[in-house]
């Protein structure tokens, strides 16, 4: 399964709330993954002009405000493309068989109608509030640790 969406808004939610740049080492170790990996990552989000990086300076700041960031930006960043794909259809289905004649229209116009509401949903959520969920779980981590 492809992980480039979640590791991006990962990576963006450290950058937008590290009050030092956060460099792609301390992202890497954050994610959970290596630097390289982080640096095509922040090469595709700085490419579509969401993030920034200064010569001479380590690490990135965001260009667009959290509140201004949708998801689908991200997405769009990312991926390279206008439209929501989350599913595929499998291949050489058994035209002898009367569900392998009919299943890829099927399922092509159901994937298509999920993927158009991932998209819708995806534009009406921000950056903004996945910081604000995170920042929610870790008071209610640090209040289960006082109450232990």
């Amino acid at each position: 399964m492809d992980t480039r969406f979640s590791v991006a808004i990962h990576s963006l939610i450290l950058i937008a709330n590290t009050e030092v740049s956060a460099t792609s080492d301390q992202i890497a170790t954050s994610v959970g993954t290596n630097a390289s990996y982080i640096r095509k990552i922040t090469g595709l989000l700085k490419k579509n002009g969401i993030i920034d990086s200064r010569q001479g300076v380590s690490g990135f700041r965001l260009l667009v405000k959290p509140e201004e960031l949708t998801l689908y930006m991200i997405y769009q960043a990312i991926y390279g493309t206008d439209e929501v794909h989350v599913f595929d259809l499998h291949q050489n289905p058994n035209d002898e068989c009367a569900v392998g004649r009919h299943i890829q229209p099927v399922l092509t116009e159901e994937f298509h109608e999920i993927e158009k509401k991932a998209e819708q949903e995806l534009r009406n959520r921000t950056l903004a509030e996945c910081i604000r969920k995170v920042r929610g779980e870790i008071i209610r981590e640090k209040q289960q640790r006082k109450s232990e």
